[in-house]
């Protein structure tokens, strides 16, 4: 019988402890599938309504988790594997009354120009802007080669009124690693509000 590696789990509850401070509700490492999007929508509706949230605010997450993970897998580099699901990383945290999306995944370095560009257009956009842009795209079929991302950023800025976060993490002479954030409250979206980052 193997001992228990104790430097092993003292990191890992180092670990916990340090998401937990973060409010972080749940962790995902792996594959993505459609199996794996609808587990996760049921956590974060039990997670919503263990907290008594407004129907809002329900509704809101249910629709950036589902548009993320749709976005993850259309992202992700393994996608043109032989395995047809993407992998990378979900995170999901509630913090002062928010609830926030952290997903990280692997893509090629040519597409972070494309991917910068889209993600600043909508964050520079207002609401009226946005359903425009989204209309657009819907009646020009002017979407991305993997079936809509495009659109998935528009709806997601639109249900949330947040700005999406992201950043690049280089890998190697080839990829990166894509870290996006969205964040998800109940407060109501002004049709004049302007989706600019913060300085």
């Amino acid at each position: 019988m193997k001992e228990i590696d104790v430097n092993f789990i003292t990191a890992v509850l180092g670990l916990y402890d340090d998401l937990e401070d973060q409010g972080i509700i749940l962790v995902y490492v792996g594959k993505f599938n459609h199996k794996i999007t609808k587990m996760f929508t049921a956590l974060t509706e039990d997670e919503t309504d263990f907290h008594n949230e407004s129907k809002t605010l329900k509704r809101r997450l249910h629709h950036s988790v589902v548009e993320i993970l749709q976005n993850m897998t259309k992202h992700s580099t393994e996608l043109f594997t032989e395995v047809k699901f993407g992998k990378g990383m979900f995170l999901l945290g509630r913090k002062d009354d928010t609830y926030y999306i952290y997903t990280a995944n692997k893509i090629f370095k040519s597409e972070v120009p494309k991917l910068s560009q889209a993600i600043d257009l909508v964050n520079s956009a207002s609401l009226e802007e946005l359903r425009e842009m989204y209309k657009r795209q819907l009646k020009e079929g002017m979407l991305s080669n993997r079936g809509g991302a495009g659109l998935g950023l528009i709806d997601i800025a639109r249900k949330t009124g947040n700005i999406l976060n992201y950043f690049f993490l280089p890998i190697d002479d080839e990829h990166e690693y894509f870290i996006f954030k969205v964040e998800v409250d109940s407060r109501p979206i002004q049709a004049d509000e302007k989706f600019a980052s913060e300085e």
